[in-house]
């Protein structure tokens, strides 16, 4: 093996990419995890299938800068945009706290500064790919954990570039002096702007240019340009490649082709990284795990505790948020990610850490990623013991104010005021039902409190909350929120608490329809399946069935528990509901605007022509019941038709005709 060329290498290491995603996908484990122990397995300190793991160093480098090139590509445009309060102090707070308590730590057990400054940078960086994945997978992205989780991991993502451009002046031999720090910085900056405004200026140029030359092939090789090139001539002026791409990404937004060349970017980048993961793996060495276990060890524990601890206290301190949101996002974000990887390498490679830490580094990272999807899967159990245990300590009764027991009785209860929860208590105010909203987020609760005199905070999954509800006595508990896991777990209690209270339950996805159902919802709306119904009664539309058909039709999959929609796909739908569609009804149909004033019924011959009976003509909002036959329509005449569906677009035709006749 020791001839092995380089293009056996790279062939071998996409076999074993694709081959450690093939088994941690079947096994449901996170596909970078397989990455990685394929790579140790396959690497020097294992079965040493690729000896020189350095030789494919730089394709993993290309990985990274296709990384940061996607990065730069969404965040100043979307993610960016929506990172607000939540990502800038969540987020802000996890990175600044987690730096200075592992740098403190790491300066007393002797470490340098710049060195513990860097240790704590590689511990606060969490994986994006592994993170989304997970939540994706358990349909948790839009619940208020999964969106805190996410806007802390847009901060990170964002904090990569000031890692990276800090790791020159802290490398040993680095100019220390103050002007030499300011010197520095002078030529960092000038690299960095002379780098954007080449980008800015050029590369949505040559866009244009490429896109009206109407060619996909043309267009591929230059995106590939793109990434590569600005990642070259960023390294070439003293910065770092993976500064260049992501610098490359901001300034390619500004072109109205930056959706098609994400399109182009983003597969490739899906098989680069894999081998960096896998390519990382290689560089793993069992003999330093177990040389180094104790420290390994260490920062395993430090991460997982140290950064679930910083997020929770963040998340409700500094946000308000409860203690069940933050520990579930805390330890969605426990692990170390994809960028401590590069932050790692470029340390080791300045000279920043030393190969016993950056093994250390390596072993714990990998072990985290490896513990990540057990701890998210026990995360709920976790934060729900937290939860009881702080209800038996008292904590989240203190803020819940009196309340009248004759006014708690015959109300409606409505957990959730996102969109449905206020579209819902603005119809109970206009019908006068008394209703009280629960809403577990600060800043809206805040915000609805100036026009809304019924909504408190809480979470409604604390039983002490429900109590103070009086759900007992509820005429109506309406459950409206997008967490669904919650969305069980309060249904379960409610219903332990009041058997015979009826709980309208909403919910996203499909899925969830049986296990709230079975955790004692009385009814559940399902959004999927009424996106569905609603895609059915379009399209039956847009084939001219009338209105009548279509709404009994749709009420009867509504009736049935959405079954026709959840039984299996090949299985066609029932025909007795595709019988609803064919009945009879009555409809009202416009006389075209150009009908002519002198054609009558009796004239049309609409009863031999069409098979519809004419029930009523109205006319200036008057209406004829049975109308002579004889006298003439107008335009904008209104019929009331009783026909079948077939017989009503025959009428339709007929009417057409006769207004396109001189």
């Amino acid at each position: 093996m020791s001839e092995t060329t380089l293009l056996f290498e790279l062939i071998l290491l996409l076999a074993l990419t694709a081959g450690g995603l093939a088994l941690f996908e079947r096994l449901g484990l996170p596909a970078i995890a397989g990455f990685l122990v394929v790579g140790a397995i396959a690497g020097p300190g294992g079965l040493g299938l690729v000896p020189d793991p350095d030789r494919v160093r730089v394709l993993a480098e290309i990985g990274v800068i296709f990384l940061l090139f996607e990065i730069g590509l969404e965040l100043p445009m979307s993610r960016l945009r929506d990172l607000g309060k939540m990502g800038l102090v969540a987020g802000g707070a996890q990175v600044a706290v987690t730096v200075a308590v592992v740098a403190v730590g790491a300066g007393f057990m002797g470490l340098s500064p710049a060195t513990s400054l860097v240790l704590g940078g590689l511990v606060s960086m969490s994986s994006t790919a592994l993170v989304m994945r997970l939540l994706s997978d358990e349909a948790q992205i839009d619940a208020p954990h999964g969106r805190l989780a996410v806007s802390v991991l847009v901060f990170q993502d964002l904090a990569i570039v000031p890692f990276l451009l800090a790791i020159p002046f802290l490398a040993p031999g680095a100019e220390n002096s103050a002007q030499g720090l300011v010197l520095s910085l002078v030529r960092m900056l000038a690299a960095l702007g002379l780098v954007f405004f080449i980008v800015r200026v050029g590369v949505p140029r040559v866009l244009n240019l490429v896109a009206q030359a109407r060619s996909p092939d043309l267009f591929s090789l230059l995106a590939l340009l793109i990434v590569l090139g600005s990642a070259f001539l960023a390294e070439e002026l003293g910065l770092t490649l993976a500064v260049g791409a992501f610098l490359a990404g901001v300034a390619a937004t500004s072109s109205p082709y930056a959706q098609q060349l994400f399109s182009e970017v983003v597969p490739l980048r899906g098989v680069v990284l894999g081998v960096f993961f896998t390519a990382i793996g290689m560089l793993f060495d069992p003999h330093a795990l177990l040389d180094h276990a104790p420290l390994v060890l260490l920062y395993l524990v430090v991460t997982l505790v140290l950064k679930t601890g910083v997020v929770v206290a963040a998340s409700t301190l500094l946000l308000g948020n409860s203690l069940r949101v933050a520990l579930l996002a805390g330890l969605a974000l426990s692990q170390t990610g994809e960028f401590t990887f590069v932050l790692a390498e470029a340390a080791a490679q300045a000279g920043l850490l030393g190969e016993p830490y950056y093994q250390v580094v390596l072993s714990g990272s990998i072990l985290s990623l490896l513990a990540s999807p057990f701890i998210m899967r026990a995360a709920p159990w976790i934060a729900e013991t937290a939860t009881r245990w702080s209800d038996r300590n008292g904590a989240g009764a203190e803020s819940l104010p009196e309340t009248d027991t004759d006014q708690r009785a015959q109300r409606v209860v409505v957990i959730g005021y996102g969109p449905a929860g206020q579209t819902l208590t603005r119809l109970l105010k206009t019908i006068d039902v008394p209703y009280v909203i629960i809403d577990n987020n600060p800043r809206a609760v805040e915000r609805a409190q100036s026009h809304e005199a019924h909504i408190h905070f809480g979470d409604a999954t604390r039983p002490v909350l429900l109590s103070w509800l009086g759900i007992d006595e509820a005429r109506l508990v309406v459950v409206a929120i997008s967490d669904a896991l919650a969305t069980r777990r309060i249904v379960t209690r409610i219903r332990l608490l009041a058997p015979d209270t009826p709980i309208l339950a909403r919910t996203r996805y499909v899925l969830e329809v049986d296990p709230l159902e079975t955790a004692g919802a009385s009814s559940v709306v399902a959004e999927e399946f009424e996106a569905s119904i609603e895609l059915v009664a379009r399209t039956l539309e847009l084939f001219e069935i009338p209105s009548g058909p279509i709404a009994r039709f749709t009420q009867a999959l509504r009736d049935e528990g959405y079954g026709a929609i959840r039984s299996p796909t090949p299985l066609p739908i029932d025909p007795w509901l595709m019988e609803l569609l064919e009945e009879n009804d009555t409809h009202w149909l416009d006389c075209p605007a150009n009908f002519p004033g002198n054609r009558s019924l009796q004239d049309l011959d609409v009863r031999a022509q069409t098979g519809c009976t004419v029930l009523a003509v109205e006319r200036e909002g008057i209406a004829n019941t049975n109308p002579n036959p004889g006298d003439p329509l107008h335009r904008g005449d209104r019929l009331l038709v009783l026909a079948e569906p077939e017989n009503l677009s025959a009428l339709k035709a007929l009417l057409d005709s006769a207004s396109s006749r001189p």
